[in-house]
């Protein structure tokens, strides 16, 4: 009688599960780490809701449950990229050819990038920008000096006033946005060395923001050596004469146009501030909770 009746409910059950459909339940968006930009903020927070008794209450979102919760797509578009000559790269012979995925083609002897996969890659490293200043972490930007680069080279005189222009510019956009700007010689050792140089109680950078990778015309810069070792995430523009592989979140894109490095600058400064601001609020709202609680 008892095998009989066990029988009867693992057919039931069965039965019930076959007419259930395949993955109730589950939302592949929430689940899935690439930028989605059309999927609503509503049906996101739809699902973000605590059910007690029969009222439903909201609670506070996980940024990282969704694809683009900072909603980083809107800060630019791919006209905007080729408007600050983004798309431009260097002569065909100083390729690498570990940037030859990012190339769309070239023109009178230059390169150029494909925006469409500068642009998806620009969304990510933003989206991890965001998120770190949401965490509360410790940016810092790094320039390369072109001052060293035009004592080597006479005939870049020009580029180190640009350099200079970048170097201003990149420290008033850490300044406003409360975050830490490098711009001089980099020496060897600031952070594998950091408790001799600096002191015991340094805190490194929780990611690095490289407005380029290459120090000189052939040397890649220190710093991104340094940060591989000592783990730190990074986001990089590299040209096409860069070495992507030690960056965490590469940008591929030109690094040498003063209008390219102003509207990186605005970008990463925007994610910043998005950051910040989500992190504001929502440490407001968990005060607010706390005191109606006691």
């Amino acid at each position: 009688m008892a095998l009989r009746t066990l029988g009867k409910f693992c057919a039931q059950s069965m039965s019930h599960y076959l007419r259930t459909p395949w993955g109730a339940g589950i939302t592949l968006s929430r689940l899935s780490t690439l930028v989605q930009p059309d999927i609503a903020q509503e049906t996101l927070a739809e699902s973000d809701t605590v059910h007690s008794g029969a009222v439903y209450q909201p609670r506070l979102l996980d940024p990282l449950k969704h694809p683009d919760y900072f909603r980083v797509h809107e800060l630019f578009t791919i006209r905007d990229l080729f408007d600050a000559r983004v798309h431009l790269g260097h002569k065909e012979g100083s390729l690498d050819n570990r940037m030859r995925p990012f190339i769309f083609g070239s023109r009178l002897g230059h390169l150029v990038f494909d925006l469409d996969i500068t642009g998806y890659h620009l969304r990510q490293a933003l989206n991890f920008i965001a998120h770190t200043a949401f965490n509360d972490g410790l940016v810092l930007f790094v320039v390369r000096t072109h001052e060293v680069l035009a004592r080597r080279y006479l005939h870049e005189r020009e580029q180190a006033v640009v350099g200079a222009q970048n170097a201003q510019l990149v420290q008033q956009t850490a300044k406003e946005c409360g975050e830490f700007a490098h711009t001089r010689f980099w020496r060897g050792g600031i952070f594998t060395n950091a408790n001799k140089q600096l002191g015991v109680s340094t805190r490194l950078p929780d990611l690095c923001i490289f407005l380029s990778t290459l120090n000189t015309i052939l040397t890649q810069h220190v710093a991104v050596r340094d940060s591989a070792k000592m783990c730190i995430p990074t986001v990089g523009i590299v040209d096409s004469n860069c070495n992507p592989n030690l960056i965490t979140y590469p940008v591929p894109g030109n690094d040498d146009t003063p209008c390219a490095v102003e509207l990186y600058c605005r970008l990463f400064k925007a994610a910043i501030l998005r950051g910040k601001e989500e992190r504001k609020r929502v440490l407001e709202e968990q005060a607010k909770e706390q005191a109606t609680v006691q």
